[in-house]
C-alpha cells in the first residue's frame, strides 16, 4: 500500500482551512495559559500560511509566484518551529500538545505521505511540459 496519497493538488485543498484554523483555534481553545505566545505563535503562523498558499503555484494558488517545492520546505520549517517551540518558549500542557499535534501532522503530510515531486508534475498536462522544453531549448 502506498502511503504517498497527499498529492499537490491535495494539498492545496488542505492549505486554507489549515491556515484559517492556526488563526482560529487558538482562540478556541484558549491557547496562552503557559505563556502568551502559545495562542499568537499560531496566529501569525496562519497568516504567513494564507499568504503562502494564494502565492504558490498550485491547483488553488492566486498569484502562482512561489514553486510548490519552497512551499513544501517552508511547511517542513514550520514543522519543526513547531516542534521546538514549546521547549524553547516553555510551553506546557494544552499549549505544548496544540504545537507538538500540529508538528507531527505537518511532517507526517510534507515528510510520509506526500507524494514525489515527479509523480506530482507528471499529472500536469502534456502541454505544460512540451512549453516548459522548449523555453529550456530556446535558452
Amino acid at each position: 500500500m502506498n502511503l504517498r496519497f497527499v498529492t499537490r493538488k491535495v494539498h492545496a485543498y488542505l492549505d486554507y482551512p489549515v491556515a484559517v484554523s492556526l488563526m482560529a483555534l487558538p482562540f478556541v481553545l484558549g491557547l496562552g495559559v503557559s505563556n502568551p505566545l502559545a495562542k499568537w505563535l499560531s496566529v501569525v503562523t496562519g497568516v504567513a500560511a494564507f499568504v503562502l498558499t494564494v502565492l504558490t503555484n498550485h491547483e488553488l494558488g492566486i498569484i502562482k509566484v512561489l514553486p510548490f517545492r519552497f512551499h513544501l520546505a517552508v511547511d517542513r520549517m514550520v514543522g519543526v518551529t513547531f516542534v521546538l517551540a514549546p521547549i524553547v518558549l516553555g510551553f506546557t500542557g494544552l499549549d505544548a500538545a496544540y504545537y507538538w499535534a500540529n508538528a507531527a501532522a505537518l511532517l507526517a503530510v510534507t515528510f510520509l505521505f506526500n507524494s514525489s515531486e515527479r509523480a506530482t508534475l507528471s499529472s500536469q498536462p502534456a502541454s505544460i511540459g512540451v512549453a516548459k522544453t522548449s523555453v529550456m531549448t530556446q535558452g
